[in-house]
């Protein structure tokens, strides 16, 4: 929220659902800091196990078929929207994804309200009617993207106009994220919960289980490490993807990795995860837009290995050239062993980590 806006703000975030996830999690940040500056922060949305924390933290849930694609749905939403946009006198409409992106729009279109959008992540663009559906991303003031890798992807694809897309890095809570705030019963109790020994060092991979986000990367490179006293610890919604997981319990099994693999699903507590993690890893396959593991990781003062692409290595990389924690060439299971070895056999943190404001 800009300090310049009246303390009356009133914001309406739209997201498919309010589970697990990178954009979820900007949501509720934002809806948070605008509560806490004195407005009003309401998301639409059909709701989702963070809706707990959404209140929590000052926002008000809006129950809204939002994940849904199916045209008459969309067309009934923006109607729905007219009346809440008109009823809570929103200042600001704010898209987080495509399928509600075109009903707010054309809510925000017909009540006047502001309409912005954030790229959360990189659309097929194959034809010219996914490039006409995501084109509703563009259709706001704003476009936000978060880091410069994404912003470069939105130009080159989509050619907007140059004023339209602005680079706003995502916020991460580090009054949440303290490794200070974290008691070291928190720590204890989650290694207890994944059945670590002691004395072994965790290795996390924080992401749903989806291919790209290189699960099965991480495990055919600390196969390569044989170190009986490493855990992996996978950590993340299957999102119905059982087949998915069947597949990493199974290459686990060829490498002689089962007894050194833990998958834990959603782990409501990430901040004692990551003060239980010795390193934190991002090992996806495909480009993130911004990726949180890295910063969070970071806060945590949690050693990160992050694959070298995206706006994970736009992060680990400071403007001085300083680079925080370790980078290895995407999908490479060699490249990132080596990484590994070496975060590893370094103090937990990697050495030097930034100053985070607390």
């Amino acid at each position: 929220m800009n300090p310049s806006q009246p303390a009356s703000f009133r914001l309406l975030q739209i997201i498919p659902s309010l589970d697990a996830g990178g954009a979820e999690r900007a949501c509720l940040d934002i809806a948070g800091a605008v509560h806490a500056a004195g407005g009003r922060a309401l998301v639409a949305s059909q709701g989702g196990r963070l809706a707990g924390e959404l209140a929590a933290l000052g926002g008000e849930l809006i129950i809204l078929p939002a994940a849904s694609k199916n045209p008459l749905i969309m067309l009934i939403n923006i109607f729905r929207l007219v009346k809440i946009i008109r009823t809570q006198n929103i200042d600001l409409v704010h898209a987080r994804s495509r399928a509600p992106a075109w009903s707010a729009w054309a809510a925000a279109k017909i009540t006047g309200a502001e309409f912005v959008t954030t790229f959360h992540g990189f659309y097929g663009a194959g034809n010219v009617f996914k490039r006409f559906y995501n084109r509703v991303m563009l259709r706001g003031a704003r476009v936000i993207a978060g880091s410069h890798f994404m912003a470069a992807h939105i130009r080159a694809t989509y050619h907007p106009p140059a004023r339209l897309v602005a680079v706003i890095a995502r916020g991460i809570d580090v009054a949440r994220l303290d490794p200070a705030a974290v008691t070291p019963d928190r720590v204890a109790r989650l290694r207890r919960e994944w059945n670590v020994p002691e004395e072994a060092k965790i290795v996390l991979l924080p992401a749903r289980l989806t291919r790209w986000k290189g699960q099965m990367l991480l495990i055919t490179a600390l196969a390569k490490l044989k170190r009986p006293d490493v855990i992996c610890v996978l950590c993340g919604d299957a999102q119905g993807r059982n087949a998915y997981e069947q597949e990493i319990r199974a290459l686990a099994d060829r490498l002689g990795m089962t007894p050194n693999l833990r998958i834990t699903g959603n782990v409501a507590d990430m901040p004692a995860a990551y003060g239980a993690a010795y390193v934190a890893v991002s090992a996806a396959t495909d480009a993130e837009a911004f990726g949180r593991v890295p910063v969070e990781a970071m806060a945590m003062g949690c050693g990160i290995v992050a694959a070298d692409h995206g706006g994970a290595a736009e992060t680990l990389r400071a403007a001085n050239g300083q680079l925080f924690g370790s980078l290895f060439s995407p999908g490479d299971a060699d490249a990132l062993a080596a990484a590994l070895s070496q975060a590893l056999a370094s103090p937990r943190g990697g050495g030097a980590q930034p100053a985070w404001p607390r």
